[in-house]
């Protein structure tokens, strides 16, 4: 029974076709109620992995308050902004929400804090890198199908989570400057010899939208986190933003007995919609002088075409800039991250000098294992863990474990 021709919404002729996927590493029959990408982003949505992101940080900012951004809800709002821009581009709406629903799966706890100590005590192991889990993660470690380990997801699913952020690869087949002194990851590299990524080739426009979809969920909610936190005022905002300088103006005008919480909102939603506007007609103008007629030619273009315009870069630069001085290094967070990163490195040396510690599923066998194979079990545990999870397990194995709150 092949799915009904309505599943099938008319698309670009450069976006990703479910239709002509390129499949799935394990064959396995076609759905009758589901496109290929709509089925990987079941898959995804039912993953363990997926479920932990609920309890695993953000962002450092007052991690005792319900209401501030978990790794679960910031991708869900990714997935919301991604699926936004596809439909506006004619892209594949399924594919881009697969992608931004599975771009964060490999994230540690306590956010990239915990990600820099993985990295640091994993670093004569092949270090530590959060997409090359993501891709680890839907490959090899998810365990729920009978047939195959991982999600068995389409190579278009894999080729957006490996390369959303561009290629890997140079055209004469050297890693791209970010992976030029360290390599790229060998995770990546293990599965591309087993089921070639192209990695020396743009991902496609779905890929691409997911991954601009994250920093504008990013921005727009680390400004509302970092508010509402009271790590910096609206007015120091608009003091070093122009765009945000901009929004206040014209909220104060139209509102100017609005209270705090609701001028919050009402700054958020602008930038948004702002960013989201600008990529919409940077694209479009992109896809224009390109004139694309498939998704190989987008593939094979060699730059990015989902993207901000120049000047709204500039202005995406500057909310960074303040972002990283005003929440991520402001004297109430970095205390925090520090003791974070202290119950990583913690858990490390406790697990790869005393594996027997981990769970018996983690453990079994691992003394057949080389030194670097035992590490990466240990990695592997620590970041499947939950900010929670991770403190209490800290707990249970040393006398004292650092503050968070």
């Amino acid at each position: 029974m092949a799915v009904a021709s309505y599943f099938y919404p008319p698309l670009a002729r450069y976006a990703s076709d479910a239709r002509r996927s390129r499949g799935r590493l394990v064959p396995e029959p076609a759905s009758p109620t589901r496109t290929e990408f709509h089925r990987d982003r079941d898959r995804i949505v039912h993953a363990t992995a997926f479920r932990r992101l609920k309890h695993k940080t953000q962002v450092f900012v007052a991690p005792e308050g319900d209401h501030y951004r978990t790794r679960l809800t910031h991708t869900i709002e990714v997935a919301q902004i991604a699926r936004s821009l596809a439909r506006a581009l004619g892209l594949d709406e399924d594919l881009a929400e697969t992608l931004a629903l599975a771009h964060d799966l490999g994230h540690t706890p306590f956010g990239h804090t915990g990600e820099d100590a993985l990295d640091e005590v994993m670093r004569a192991y092949g270090g530590f890198d959060h997409n090359a889990q993501s891709l680890r993660i839907v490959t090899r470690l998810e365990r729920r199908y009978a047939g195959f380990d991982g999600l068995n997801l389409c190579w278009e699913t894999l080729e957006g989570l490996v390369k959303h952020n561009g290629p890997l690869l140079r055209p004469d087949g050297g890693p791209i400057a970010r992976y030029a002194e360290r390599g790229i990851p060998v995770a990546i590299l293990e599965y591309d010899a087993l089921n070639p990524l192209d990695l020396a080739s743009h991902a496609s426009a779905e890929a691409q939208a997911a991954a601009i979809a994250d920093d504008i969920a990013y921005d727009a909610a680390d400004i509302d986190d970092g508010l509402r936190a009271g790590l910096f005022t609206l007015d120091d905002l608009g003091a070093d933003v122009p765009m945000a300088r901009e929004f206040l103006a014209e909220i104060r005008d139209r509102h100017p007995t609005l209270e705090k919480s609701r001028e919050i909102n009402e700054l958020t939603r602008r930038v948004i919609t702002r960013l989201v506007e600008d990529i919409i007609g940077e694209a479009t103008r992109a896809f224009g002088d390109l004139n694309p007629q498939s998704v190989e030619d987008i593939r094979g273009c060699g730059r990015t075409l989902v993207q901000f315009s120049p000047e709204i870069r500039d202005y995406d630069a500057g909310i960074k800039t303040f972002l990283f001085a005003h929440v991520y290094r402001h004297p109430r967070v970095v205390p925090i991250r520090r003791n974070a990163g202290i119950i990583v490195r913690d858990l490390f040396a406790a697990y790869f000098e005393h594996p027997r510690t981990m769970p018996p599923q983690w453990s079994d066998g691992i003394e057949a294992l080389d030194e670097a194979r035992r590490a990466r079990r240990a990695a592997d545990y620590i970041a499947g863990m939950t900010d929670r999870y991770a403190q209490e397990e800290h707990r249970r194995l040393f006398a004292h474990t650092p503050d968070l709150r």
